[in-house]
């Protein structure tokens, strides 16, 4: 059985840690090498649109060979439904003279406007070398299991990538959140796609936020807001918009106000769609 020491060295003078005057204190690890996740809890909202990266890793040193972790999927979160594993299902492999490995996991956005939260359990049960242990300390349980829990979304919270109509430019990185738990009022951050410094209005490339209204028959309210981060007179904002059930993509247009004479202004329309991340 292979033990591990760690060695922490403190230097102490005058009971203050110091650079001189060093005094070895030895903090040691003796146990047998063994693996693990990496992480024992992660909680993560179904809306979030990127794959989930799981990790296990050997604790002690690299082994030279590639190394086969087994591992069991339990809880009340339904595969197929509110999530998938991307890859082979139910083992995760450490290369060799690595230290990690990893399996994937994709949570699906099934979002209803239902909020609550699903767990799937990972728990690790053999490994194909022999030198190494599932786990660490009373009954090897330290390590041995990942709870990952899921929590519920509102309907149109997630991660878009939008674009303007009449705009080659396309954003990937806008999020739509909730604004309360009654999933009817989200705020949009970073939507101003295209309407950077010597675009569209000339504005100064920053980044303000929208609030709208699922008015809940898939039309949505942008209601008169005074947007701070935008300059007089195209901070006053309204529209309306449509969410489409099908794809999931939110249209919203966008009535801003310019100037048409020194003594008039006018409002336009300005349309922008925003697509689902995957």
């Amino acid at each position: 059985m292979k033990h591990i020491k760690q060695v922490l060295i403190l230097c102490f003078l005058g009971g203050m840690i110091a650079l001189a005057s060093c005094e070895e204190q030895r903090i040691l690890f003796d146990g047998p090498a063994h693996v693990r996740f990496t992480d024992t809890t992660l909680t993560f909202k179904e809306s979030i649109g990127q794959p989930i990266q799981v990790k296990v890793h050997v604790v002690g040193a690299p082994v030279n060979q590639a190394t086969t972790v087994n591992y069991t999927i339990s809880g009340n979160a339904r595969e197929g439904r509110d999530y998938v594993i991307e890859g082979t299902r139910g083992s995760v492999t450490i290369p060799a003279n690595q230290s990690f490995g990893t399996f994937t996991v994709r949570l699906i956005n099934n979002a209803n406007n239902i909020l609550g939260s699903q767990d799937i359990i990972f728990t690790l049960t053999d490994v194909s070398n022999n030198d190494l242990q599932v786990g660490f300390g009373s009954n090897s349980n330290i390590g041995r299991q990942l709870r990952l829990t899921i929590q519920d979304d509102c309907l149109l919270s997630g991660f878009y990538t939008g674009a303007r109509q009449g705009a080659s430019q396309t954003v990937s990185n806008i999020e739509i959140m909730p604004l309360g738990q009654n999933c009817r009022e989200y705020l949009v951050t970073n939507w101003n796609i295209g309407l950077g410094q010597n675009s569209l209005f000339g504005l100064n490339a920053v980044r303000p936020t929208l609030t709208f209204v699922d008015n809940g028959d898939n039309t949505l309210t942008i209601p008169t807001q005074v947007t701070s981060e935008l300059p007089s007179p195209y901070d006053t904002l309204r529209g309306n918009g449509v969410w489409n059930p099908q794809n999931r993509a939110i249209v919203l247009n966008l009535q801003i106000k310019l100037p048409y004479s020194q003594t008039k202004d006018t409002v336009i329309t300005v349309p922008f769609t925003f697509t689902p991340r995957r």
